[in-house]
């Protein structure tokens, strides 16, 4: 049954148990090896983001995985630019995970790092990506929606699986994309991805939600706020998982303009 079905009660952010959310056995069902779609989403996003700082040698900048949980090649993919990246994410289990990796990391990782290293700008890093890593990631316990306290705060973003993926509503689906925009500035290069018709997820024994979205859905959540925005269908349905139909990647600019957020009158961790 789909955790997002006509009738049933929409699942809120809030009711949904991350803490329950295990990385280990997400990482070991999703990350253990570098599947086909995980190496075109990289190839697409590692060449948006060199291609654009190509035109800006030696210029350094503040980076953003929002709902960063146990996927690193997000925050990878943006570390050859970034003097700090903020791992934004809400659950407890995650957090731990990612401030793990400072220490004793994953060397599964490692793979998708090569996969980056097929562009100059990140076979050339100093250090390679974990020492880089220590030194500008910072990892932040928050929610999506709190990001509107927070306009044009970053200057280069990604919001990997987010914004569909934390709960049935399509309003919170589409002011999730809005807030994660918002907290960057006018120009900033992103890059986003999504499940396509996502009928919710596992991890390990516990359910979490999904809100259908289609392609159009996706697009026009964003068309708004980013400018040059390209959007890809990538891997095959049911590569990663049953119950979706595609996999969508954005990848764009900020708008300027549209600073402004306000969250709908009620509560603020919908």
């Amino acid at each position: 049954m789909s955790l997002g079905s006509p009738g049933n009660p929409a699942q809120l952010n809030a009711e949904a148990r991350w803490d329950a959310f295990d990385p280990v056995a997400y990482v070991r069902k999703n990350y253990r090896t570098v599947l086909p779609v995980d190496a075109e989403i990289i190839s697409i996003v590692r060449a948006h983001f060199s291609d654009h700082f190509r035109g800006f040698p030696g210029l350094r900048v503040r980076g953003i995985d929002v709902g960063a949980g146990a996927n690193l090649y997000p925050t990878f993919a943006m570390l050859p630019w970034c003097d700090e990246i903020t791992l934004l994410d809400r659950s407890t289990p995650n957090l731990h995970y990612l401030k793990q990796q400072f220490d004793r990391h994953d060397h599964g990782w490692d793979a998708f790092w090569r996969e980056l290293c097929l562009d100059d700008a990140y076979a050339t890093m100093h250090g390679g990506p974990w020492q880089r890593f220590g030194d500008v990631a910072r990892v932040e316990q928050g929610d999506i929606f709190a990001l509107v306290d927070r306009p044009e705060q970053w200057q280069l973003g990604t919001m990997f699986f987010v914004a569909e993926s934390l709960s049935t509503s399509y309003e919170r689906f589409r002011k999730g994309v809005e807030c994660f925009l918002r907290s960057l500035t006018p120009g900033a290069p992103f890059a986003a991805a999504f499940m396509e018709h996502s009928e919710g997820y596992w991890v390990g024994e516990t359910p979490f939600p999904a809100c259908d979205v289609s392609e159009s859905d996706i697009r026009d959540s964003i068309k708004g706020y980013a400018e040059r925005l390209r959007i890809y269908r990538v891997g095959e349905p049911g590569e990663v998982r049953p119950g979706y139909t595609s996999m969508i990647l954005a990848c764009g600019f900020r708008r300027a303009g549209n600073s402004r957020m306000a969250l709908p009158a009620g509560r603020s961790d919908l």
